[in-house]
């Protein structure tokens, strides 16, 4: 189903640059415990369960380098915690789950699992097939609530609602940070393919007001031996040269393994997050590897931040089954934030007198209400809120926190978020 759309104005004025991280926590403390967890069902489960309320949040798992099974598995701890407290606002959450397999025939296949389950949304969720399983998602008018950001569809199309702002937030934003730690030349190691050709143009748009040079470093999704790519961006090894990373976990791994064995004296790393996490971090050595005092740009704040207690109450669970859910990983916590924000919109429909559907899920998210789970600067799809920008008007989210390694932890390089919406627009930087 297509739904039409006021034109999107750009009327968006830049407010604060920061807002302070602790006034976050004190919002995410005085939430309660997320739903945690109900079953992993299909389609048949989800038509014999009357008073249900069905979602679904779908991931790759057994192909390799892309899973993400610590996403699913924390959906459904969430809807067995939810259940074990009574469900949300009485009702039993239904939590199906898919693998989706990294393909796009998998992710159609688990958009058409949702329809037919009659779900209320898709939350959650980590799949680049977005021009294939958005569609079937719409037809049904089912919302896409927190995506990770891996496809165009998901910031374009007007049933998506991120959550985050995607690689395009985090590649500008680790071109700001780099900009401060006063680098003056910067090599993007990012992949070769035309996703990547995109996040060329926001690194661009955030050194361009500093005049820094740009190296273009094309590389394999998938490679062993990244010498050659860690000899390119490394160069000269000269004074204040930096290089930033943009490919996913384990190739970024295998790329620190030649960046090491390499040695540069003088060149700065730095990466995103989803590219370096913890779990990175402490496979390449920890505070002795060569991630040591690395610059990280990641959506939202550190792992060991207060604000994902909730988190780690729930993965840490009996409703995880036992189970080990990485509480670092960002799609795990893209997912927990996904949740939180269906549990508000879903609680602000019924103290409406509605029931809660797919359609009035939306149309609360629609009205412009903000939704302010504690872990993000306050979200909302209001028109007015939107991106000025016909590729990607539903990235509402466009504040990143700038982190560091430090004695082998990823750590808050500076307090609060800092807002790259005049990065991702290419506009003048805020006075």
């Amino acid at each position: 189903m297509t739904r039409r759309r006021d034109s999107l104005q750009a009327r968006h004025q830049l407010a604060r640059r920061r807002r302070p991280i602790a006034a976050a926590a004190t919002a995410a403390a005085l939430l309660p415990t997320l739903f945690s967890a109900s079953a992993c069902g299909g389609p048949a489960d989800a038509s014999t369960n009357g008073g249900d309320l069905t979602v679904m949040t779908w991931a790759p798992s057994g192909t390799g380098s892309a899973d993400r099974p610590g996403m699913t598995a924390l959906a459904e701890a969430i809807g067995r915690d939810a259940n074990l407290k009574g469900g949300l606002n009485g009702r039993r959450l239904n939590v199906l789950t898919c693998n989706e397999h990294n393909t796009a025939e998998g992710a159609k296949t688990c958009a058409q699992q949702a329809v037919d389950a009659k779900a209320v949304a898709v939350i959650g969720s980590y799949s680049q097939y977005g021009d294939d399983f958005m569609p079937v998602l719409e037809r049904a008018g089912i919302p896409l609530i927190g995506g990770y950001g891996l496809s165009q569809p998901e910031f374009s199309s007007p049933l998506s609602y991120p959550v985050d702002g995607g690689m395009p937030a985090l590649i500008g934003g680790s071109g700001r940070q780099l900009v401060e730690a006063g680098c003056k030349a910067v090599a993007l190691v990012r992949p070769d393919t035309p996703a990547g050709d995109n996040l060329l143009g926001y690194l661009a748009n955030a050194l361009k007001p500093a005049g820094i040079k740009l190296l273009d470093v094309k590389a394999p999704e998938q490679s062993s031996d990244y010498t050659a790519v860690a000899r390119k961006a490394i160069g000269k090894d000269e004074s204040a040269n930096c290089l930033t990373s943009a490919l996913a976990a384990e190739p970024t791994g295998n790329l620190l393994d030649s960046y090491r064995r390499l040695n540069p004296k003088n060149t700065r790393i730095a990466s995103v997050i989803g590219s370096v996490q913890q779990s990175v971090v402490d496979s390449t050595g920890g505070d002795s590897g060569p991630l040591a005092g690395a610059y990280v740009t990641s959506w939202y704040p550190p792992e060991s931040a207060k604000v994902w207690d909730g988190l780690r109450a729930v993965a840490h669970s009996d409703a995880a089954g036992g189970r080990s859910i990485d509480v670092s990983d960002p799609g795990v916590q893209t997912t927990w934030v996904a949740y939180e924000v269906f549990r508000q919109a879903a609680e602000k429909v019924a103290a409406a007198g509605r029931q809660v559907t797919a359609k009035t899920v939306t149309g609360l998210l629609d009205s412009g209400e903000g939704i302010d789970v504690g872990l993000t600067p306050p979200l909302s799809w209001g028109t007015t809120n939107m991106l000025p920008s016909t590729e990607s008007p539903r990235l509402v989210n466009t504040w990143v926190t700038y982190q560091v390694v430090k004695s082998g932890r990823l750590a808050l390089q500076q307090p609060g978020f800092v807002d790259v919406r005049w990065v991702l627009t290419g506009s003048r930087p805020p006075a």
